[in-house]
């Protein structure tokens, strides 16, 4: 019975997606509805955060209000979910359950890697810590997540100097 099986998109309160596929997953499991409802998937990705020179790894919803679900479309499946506390209904005209495409579901299943985000942008005045040019203040020129480095004019001894320094290298000035 897997073959009919198909990806659907469930909508969900923002701030809910986890709790609805752990609210499935105990449905499916009390129901014993494992031939139904086959995977439950709240999409996310790493995203490693730099604030004030501080470095750390938190792990994103990359479509915050969805929950991706693996399952044949049946009458007791629809009820199931749509009936499970926090979803708001399926994705699909007028609310019909619309199944995935095998591009679509490539594109929301594979992992996005690991982006990088930093507190400041270009123009911002930075202070430079942890180099041999420790204290510093400069203004961001380029900022580069690929190779993990961001270009920053530095005024010293009255002369501006460039320097590529690391993404946690740089701490952005409060205005």
């Amino acid at each position: 019975m897997s073959e009919a099986a198909k990806w659907y998109v469930i909508h969900t309160y923002s701030g809910y997606e986890n709790k609805v596929a752990q609210n499935i997953e105990k449905v499916v499991e009390n129901r014993k509805l494992h031939d139904l409802i086959l995977e439950v998937r709240v999409p996310t990705e790493k995203v490693t955060e730099i604030t004030d020179g501080k470095t750390k790894e938190v792990e994103r919803k990359t479509f915050p209000g969805y929950v991706l679900l693996k399952m044949v479309y049946t009458d007791d499946s629809w009820y199931v979910v749509r009936n499970t506390r926090g979803v708001t209904g399926f994705v699909g005209p007028g609310s019909d359950p619309t199944p995935l495409s095998e591009e679509e579901v490539k594109a929301l299943g594979v992992e996005t890697g690991k982006t990088v985000q930093v507190n400041y942008e270009i123009g911002d005045q930075v202070r430079v810590t942890g180099t041999a040019m420790d204290g510093f203040v400069g203004i961001v020129q380029e900022i580069n997540l690929e190779d993990g480095t961001v270009d920053v004019m530095i005024s010293m001894f009255g002369r501006e100097t460039p320097a590529t320094l690391a993404l946690n290298q740089v701490v952005k000035l409060d205005d």
